[in-house]
């Protein structure tokens, strides 16, 4: 099996290589610099115009287009920009090298649906945009971003290759710098209380349950259009920060305001919306197909990752991490 990851350079796309190595593939890497986690080949790309790596695609068994600018930056009208155009040309530059390939390839992000506290969002009943009334209006933009991501996905005349849009919410790896590691690392230092009053869902998947949906979803020759990758038990995030308070060994947890996570997310030149949006998203695709999910609970869940954050060098990072 040959996989072709373009933007595979961050923490989606160590954790999916070291996947793949693992189970016999070959990984190929898309990247600016020609850069590629440890056993990965990197082949340099624009990431907005089709090239030499073109060549990379032809007979692949599948393409995985993690490529786009970091929701993780403050929410300037530039920076929104940027993440709207990486992902859509990216996405385009894809679908156009496959389209002129002589053997193409046989084969988004949850952040596309509401917030919303009342009902989950699955494939088939969620609401796509849209919010609550506490939503602040620019959250809009994010929604904006991924319909356009998915559709530059759709448009592309790509009649052999079956396509599958991932929304994928928060993978929680033992990485470092990765949003377990930030988030672990809040609760170690008696941080990790209730965000905002807390009753905001979150949607997450253990990294493990990532890959294995990823292959999973490759083998699967009928399965196509948009599929959720999360667990089936998204929780109010007061539950989520108690639960992972409890794996560390700690029952402090200093709760944050509206206006201190306003504070916060300036200094560290982010954005609220990451972690105070309602992300209610189900994997009712997944689940219908077939899919068992090895860690369907959180409380389960940050167990087995602070055990892994804990056994691994370099204060939570992972080997193979480290190396990429």
């Amino acid at each position: 099996m040959k996989v072709v990851i373009p933007g595979g350079t961050g923490q989606l796309g160590a954790a999916l290589t070291r996947d793949l190595l693992a189970h016999g593939a070959e990984v190929v890497v898309l990247s600016r610099r020609g850069q590629a986690p440890e056993g990965a080949r990197g082949v340099v790309w624009d990431g907005e115009t089709v090239g030499d790596w073109a060549a990379e695609l032809e007979g692949a068994t599948a393409v995985i287009n993690l490529a786009g600018r970091t929701v993780n930056c403050r929410p300037t009208a530039l920076n929104r920009q940027q993440m709207m155009v990486s992902r859509v040309r990216s996405t385009q530059a894809v679908g156009a090298a496959i389209a002129a390939a002589a053997q193409p390839p046989a084969m988004s992000t949850a952040t596309v649906y509401a917030h919303r506290y009342d009902a989950p969002n699955d494939e088939a009943t969620g609401i796509i945009g849209g919010a609550e009334p506490d939503a602040p209006a620019w959250w809009a933009a994010s929604v904006w971003i991924a319909q356009a991501w998915e559709q530059a996905l759709w448009d592309a005349p790509t009649p052999q290759t079956r396509k599958v849009a991932l929304r994928t919410a928060m993978v929680m790896t033992p990485d470092a710098g990765g949003v377990f590691d930030t988030l672990l690392g809040l609760t170690r230092r008696g941080l990790g209380g209730p965000i905002a009053g807390g009753a905001q869902y979150v949607s997450w998947i253990h990294g493990d349950d990532f890959c294995r949906a990823v292959r999973w979803l490759i083998a699967q020759p009928d399965v196509s259009g948009a599929v959720n990758l999360a667990a089936p038990t998204p929780l109010p995030q007061r539950g989520f920060a108690e639960a992972l308070r409890a794996a560390w060994g700690t029952r402090v947890g200093l709760p944050a305001t509206g206006w201190m996570v306003a504070l916060g997310a300036w200094a560290l030149r982010t954005d609220t919306e990451l972690v105070r949006k309602s992300r209610r998203v189900v994997p009712g695709r997944l689940q219908a197909a077939g899919f068992r999910f090895d860690f369907p609970t959180w409380p389960a869940a940050a167990e087995a990752l602070v055990q892994a954050w804990r056994g691994a060098p370099g204060e939570g990072a992972p080997a193979a991490a480290a190396s990429a």
